[in-house]
């Protein structure tokens, strides 16, 4: 049997597409119909609910501006002048995509909270959650900017500045053309994560400034209105469907490779453009550094010490944290690798890996407890959520790392006589493995992370750090405060450790491999 052939393919899809349909395709049907397949207009007359979906579509409008605005020249610079650590900057720009929501929620808080140490406290603000995701999503646009102006022929952007454009004039004329699919498919990213987040609204939103998906944790946890929940839910989805569409359609025009002559680096000279350096260093700094140096400057001057850590709670929600990441771990490995190698040659099946991506956590959780209430108590369904989250990461970079693959080498192994399994394990799998680790890193962040699902289906048994944070926030008094700081710290560390992991594994994959970073 080949691992080309048909037979094989579908074997190897049965699980992955029955875990799908099982943990996501039947519980979104299930949602759908417990909104009743519509939006009442009632519920849209409502005001408070006009103003929660006028925010949701405010503040995630308002996010990809700024992340434009912010991020295209800071990466115009980062394309264009070579610096001495501009390598590991760019990669560093990956270690948003691995640190935990709550870790980023606990280092606005700690700059611009009540006691933040910048002395501004803006809680009850839009600007809390504004900046929030601009942690997240500045990196993003600044990548696709960095990949985008990596595609403008260098001989292109020489004739124009030949035939006298100005350097204003060949921007526009010339990179912002080869841009604009780079960026639209990154602010559709930004739109859609800013639209359904849920952790950093729910921390930084407040009262007056949470968005839909708070709103639908509400209605659930503390309302029990399901009927209301279903369709502010419905209406979620029909919005990071829209985003998921306009994103894959995208992605196939940028997956068409184009031969450029790529523009030469140049060290910065002269004062301008020391200072747009200078200036481009300071925005990644107040953006992505900050909430991160802040977490730790709160949790190493924390009074109380390091206590927090060792209480009877902290060890029952590492403990936890620990398993549940190691089980996720090993199912998102053996679902991520048959998915990958049965959708080789199917752009189908390889796109349904992404649907764990374009839905919301709150939408899946909502949708088990309705579709499984006989298993909202089970371990066995937490577990299969955090498994959902994570297994399209391992998916997403194995199957890069196959169209990677040089076709060459498993036909010298197949000429010599190795069988279609022999190749696999002996020349491919070689080959792959890095990519599998990553996508494992990937998957392992996402586990130890993860806080939305597990607030809809956990028990006080199954307590983990991200629900552990959640309720010492909820708590008064500053040494509740400092826990939350310091277990903050323990996730973060977490975090650097899948940070590492992936940037390991990162360095021996093939070049062709690295598209997916």
């Amino acid at each position: 049997m080949s691992l080309e052939g048909r037979p094989a393919r579908l074997a190897l899809a049965l699980p992955p597409l029955a875990f799908l349909s099982a943990m996501a395709l039947a519980p979104l049907a299930r949602l759908l119909r417990e909104g009743g397949f519509g939006v009442s207009p009632d519920l849209l007359a409502d005001p408070y609910l006009q103003w929660r979906l006028l925010w949701s579509f405010g503040q995630a409008l308002a996010s990809c501006a700024l992340a434009l605005l912010i991020g295209l020249p800071v990466a115009w610079v980062l394309a264009r002048f070579d610096f001495a650590g501009r390598r590991l900057l760019l990669r560093l720009l990956l270690l948003p995509f691995v640190m935990p929501t709550l870790v980023a929620a606990m280092g606005v808080l700690a700059l611009f909270g009540p006691q933040g140490v910048s002395g501004l406290n803006l809680q009850d603000t839009p600007w809390l959650l504004l900046y929030g995701n601009l942690f997240f999503n500045l990196p993003l646009v600044i990548r696709a900017a960095c990949d985008g102006l990596a595609q403008v022929p260098a001989s292109r952007l020489a004739a124009a500045r030949t035939l006298g454009a100005s350097r204003w004039r060949a921007f526009w004329r010339v990179e912002w053309p080869a841009l604009l699919p780079w960026l639209g498919s990154a602010l559709c990213l930004v739109f859609l994560y800013c639209f359904s987040g849920f952790g950093l609204a729910l921390l930084l939103g407040g009262q007056r400034y949470a968005t839909v998906e708070v709103e639908i944790y509400t209605l659930v946890a503390y309302e029990l209105n399901l009927a209301d929940a279903g369709a502010l839910a419905l209406l979620t989805l029909l919005v990071t469907g829209a985003l998921a569409a306009a994103y894959a359609w995208l992605e196939r025009r940028l997956a068409t490779p184009a031969k450029v002559d790529p523009i030469p680096l140049v060290p910065a000279r002269g004062l301008r453009q020391r200072l747009a350096l200078a200036a481009a260093l300071a925005a990644l700094t107040l953006f992505a550094a900050l909430p991160l140096l802040a977490v730790l400057w709160r949790g190493l001057s924390a009074d109380s010490g390091w206590l927090a850590l060792w209480d009877e709670d902290a060890r029952l929600a590492l403990w936890n944290s620990a398993r549940f990441t190691g089980l996720t771990v090993l199912a998102a490995g053996a679902l991520g690798l048959a998915h990958a190698l049965a959708a080789r040659r199917g752009l189908w099946l390889r796109a349904l890996a992404f649907l764990p991506f374009v839905v919301s956590p709150v939408c899946v959780a909502f949708g088990l407890l309705l579709l499984y209430p006989q298993w909202s108590a089970a371990l066995s369904l937490l577990l299969a959520a955090y498994a959902l989250l994570a297994y399209p990461f391992v998916a997403k970079s194995l199957a890069a790392a196959l169209d990677g693959l040089p076709p060459h080498l498993a036909q010298a192994a197949r000429t010599l006589g190795a069988s279609p399994w022999r190749v696999f394990w002996r020349v491919e799998w070689p080959l792959l493995q890095p990519a599998f680790r990553r996508g494992l890193a990937f998957a392992a962040a996402t586990a130890v992370g993860e806080f939305a699902v597990t607030l809809f289906l956990s028990r006080p048994e199954w307590l983990t750090l991200t629900t552990l944070i959640y309720q010492k926030l909820g708590r008064p008094g500053a040494a509740n405060a400092d826990a939350a700081m310091q277990l903050s710290c323990l996730l973060l560390l977490l975090a650097l450790l899948a940070f590492a992991a992936i940037e390991s594994s990162s360095a021996g994959a093939p070049r062709q491999a690295d598209k997916e970073d």
